[in-house]
């Protein structure tokens, strides 16, 4: 008979820099994974279930998986973790994991599942057999991880280097990895706050930014989107950080121009005008992540390029 399950938010990371050099020592780095970010309860009855950041149930989406929850029939566990699907060259692949995202129908996602498996990277866990982990230093729920026994064809527990910022950095960078994840090893765990304890560090500078609208393409992209008109969520509303267009592909703004119609609306929901011939306004509901250079003194994205949407952190019910 298993314990009950909490429900527990994942712990979020801060931007910023590596840690100083003679500082590092009391930090801890781990990859930071190109996926889809997950809470899994195992209920020790041998079930087990996938929460998304945004608290969407992806069980059924994911069922590979299912047989970690063979791993926990007898104990019951809330770990933390990032659904990737793999290269060639053993890096994530985000657009392959796309093709997986949001596929409900068991028959698909079957199918999808032998094209496209996906690998569960656990990093944390929070809960174990009843007993909370959330005030248990971060190199200590690391040593009860990696003594679970997890490993397997679609789950691994990475391991993680303690100090030694640049080396990480550098293997990180060669390897072909988003970027490093520093934590400090004293940290304890606090469900759903972005945390200076957890440092990211990306190997470009990314964006996550609030889709507000979008233009009509020309030519072969009539009735597409061109570009999209973004934002950034402060306490004051959504305010305007530009438009993104470059780096979208024909793919992308077909699947794209469908979620947007979903969600159109009569009016902006920027706090600011917005000066954009003919925009299309949308509900701000779509998250995407997009590459830049940095700041204009207006306060919009240099630069931007687009790099993903992110379903993950969307909500559209």
């Amino acid at each position: 008979m298993g314990y009950p399950v909490p429900v527990i938010q994942p712990m979020l990371a801060t931007p910023g820099p590596l840690p100083a050099e003679g500082e590092d020592t009391a930090w801890g780095f781990e990859v930071k994974w190109d996926g889809v970010r997950c809470v899994v309860n195992a209920s020790g009855e041998g079930a087990l279930q996938l929460m998304t950041r945004a608290g969407n149930d992806v069980t059924a989406t994911y069922p590979e998986l299912r047989v970690l929850g063979e791993r926990f029939r007898r104990r019951t566990a809330v770990l933390d973790g990032e659904i990737v699907v793999l290269g060639p060259q053993g890096q994530p692949d985000f657009g392959l994991l796309q093709r997986r995202m949001g596929v409900m129908n068991p028959r698909r996602a079957a199918q999808l599942a032998m094209e496209y498996p996906v690998h569960l990277m656990l990093f944390d866990v929070m809960h174990l057999n009843g007993r909370s982990l959330l005030a248990t230093a971060y190199h200590e729920r690391r040593a009860v991880l990696a003594g679970l026994g997890l490993g397997g064809p679609h789950c691994s527990v990475p391991a993680h280097m303690e100090g030694h910022a640049l080396r990480a950095w550098h293997a990180t960078l060669k390897g072909g990895f988003e970027g490093l994840v520093a934590k400090r090893l004293t940290s304890v765990y606090t469900p759903g706050v972005r945390s200076p304890e957890w440092r990211k560090t990306k190997h470009v500078n990314t964006i996550d930014v609030i889709i507000g609208g979008w233009s009509e393409g020309r030519g072969a992209l009539t009735g597409l989107p061109g570009s999209v008109i973004v934002g950034v969520a402060e306490p004051g509303g959504l305010r305007y950080t530009g438009s993104v267009g470059s780096g979208m592909s024909d793919r992308e703004r077909r699947e794209l121009v469908r979620y947007l119609d979903v969600v159109a609306r009569p009016d902006s929901p920027f706090v600011e005008p917005v000066d954009v011939p003919g925009a299309h306004w949308v509900e701000p509901k779509l998250v995407a992540e997009v590459t830049f250079s940095g700041w204009t003194p207006a306060g919009h994205l240099r630069h931007p390029v687009w790099h993903r949407l992110r379903p993950d952190l969307t909500r559209l019910g």
